[in-house]
C-alpha cells in the first residue's frame, strides 16, 4: 500500500526510488537474520580473554603447585579449584589457556596490520600500472607464496631467535603475497572502468586515482580475505609455537600447551585436548564469520539471495 501511495504522488520515479528503499531494507533484514551468532558470540568470548585475561584467569597461570601436578579435571575425579586440570608442572590449565589468548590475538593483528596494509598497496600498484612493474612484484609474490613457511620460520628463530618478532615477519612474508595477488587480479578489472578512465583524462595524480577511486571498490575483498586469514594467522602462530619457534617459555601460548601435553597423550589427555580446543574454536569461528561476511558484501550473492 506504502509503494502504491508513492508511486501515484511522485509517479514512476519516486515508485522506483521506494522500491529500491524496499529491496534494500530486505537485504539489511536478511543480512542481519543470517548473523553467525554463535560464531561471533566465541570471538567475543575469546576477544574478552585477549584484553582481561590475566583479571579473568582463576588462578596465577604461573604459580606452580608440584602436589597437585597432573590433576585431571574437576568432572573427571580433579579438584574443584582446577576445573580443567593442572599440567606436569601443578600450573593450572584453565587460566593458561584464558591468559594465552592475548599473545595469539597480538600475533594476529599486528601480522595482520602489517601484511594486510603492506599487499593491498603491493596489489594496487601491480594491478593498476602492469607491465614490467606487475611482473617484477608478481615473481617477488610468487617466490614469497613458494617458500615454506614453517621452513622459514625456523630460519628465522635460528637467525634472530624465537618470539613475537620472528612469528610477525614469517607469516607476514606470506600473507602480503597472496593478499596483493587477489587484490591486482580486482585492480586489473576496475582500472578499465569508466570511473578510472575519465580520473585519468581529468589529469587526477595516479595515487589519487588509487586511494579515492580504486581502493574503495576493492575494500570488501580485503575485509573478507583478512578476516579470514585471522584464523590462518592464529593456526600458524600455534603451529610455530608447537615446533618452537614461536614465543618462547615463560608466556603461555596454545601450541606451546599442546606440546608440552604430547608425552602425556596416554595419562593426562587434558594437557593437549583443551588448548587444541581453543585454536579450533577460534580459526572456525573466523572461518565462519569471514563466509558470512563474503556472502554478505558481495552484490553478486545478495542479489542471488
Amino acid at each position: 500500500m506504502a509503494i502504491e501511495q508513492v508511486g501515484q504522488v511522485g509517479g514512476p520515479a519516486a515508485l522506483a526510488e521506494g522500491l529500491g528503499r524496499q529491496r534494500a531494507a530486505e537485504r539489511a533484514w536478511e543480512g542481519a537474520r543470517r548473523l553467525p551468532a554463535l560464531p561471533l558470540a566465541v570471538l567475543a568470548l575469546f576477544v574478552a580473554m585477549a584484553l582481561v585475561g590475566p583479571w579473568m584467569a582463576p588462578l596465577d597461570p604461573d604459580a606452580t603447585d608440584l602436589v597437585a601436578r597432573l590433576s585431571p579435571p574437576a568432572w573427571a575425579g580433579g579438584s574443584p579449584d582446577h576445573l580443567l586440570g593442572t599440567d606436569r608442572l601443578g600450573r593450572d590449565v584453565l587460566s593458561r589457556i584464558i591468559v594465552g589468548a592475548r599473545p595469539s590475538f597480538v600475533v594476529a593483528l599486528v601480522t595482520i596490520g602489517v601484511g594486510g596494509v603492506l599487499g593491498t598497496l603491493i596489489g594496487l600498484v601491480a594491478g593498476y600500472f602492469g607491465g614490467r612493474v606487475d611482473a617484477v612484484i608478481m615473481r617477488f609474490a610468487d617466490s614469497a607464496i613458494s617458500f615454506p613457511l614453517i621452513l622459514l620460520a625456523l630460519l628465522l628463530a635460528a637467525v634472530i631467535g624465537p618470539g613475537i618478532l620472528t612469528v610477525v615477519v614469517a607469516i607476514s612474508l606470506l600473507l602480503w603475497a597472496r593478499l596483493a595477488r587477489l587484490i591486482r587480479g580486482e585492480v586489473l578489472s576496475l582500472k578499465e572502468r569508466d570511473f578510472v578512465a575519465l580520473a585519468r583524462v581529468a589529469g587526477v595524480p595516479w595515487w589519487r586515482i588509487l586511494l579515492v577511486h580504486v581502493l574503495p571498490n576493492v575494500l570488501n575483498t580485503v575485509v573478507v580475505l583478512l578476516t579470514l586469514d585471522l584464523g590462518l594467522v592464529i593456526g600458524v602462530e600455534a603451529t610455530l609455537s608447537f615446533l618452537g619457534a614461536g614465543i618462547p617459555p615463560p608466556t603461555p601460548t596454545w601450541g606451546q600447551m599442546v606440546a608440552d601435553g604430547r608425552a602425556y597423550l596416554s595419562t593426562a589427555w587434558w594437557l593437549s585436548l583443551f588448548p587444541g580446543l581453543a585454536i579450533g574454536l577460534v580459526i572456525l569461528s573466523f572461518n565462519l564469520v569471514g563466509d558470512w561476511l563474503r556472502d554478505y558484501l558481495d552484490p553478486r550473492l545478495r542479489e542471488a539471495r
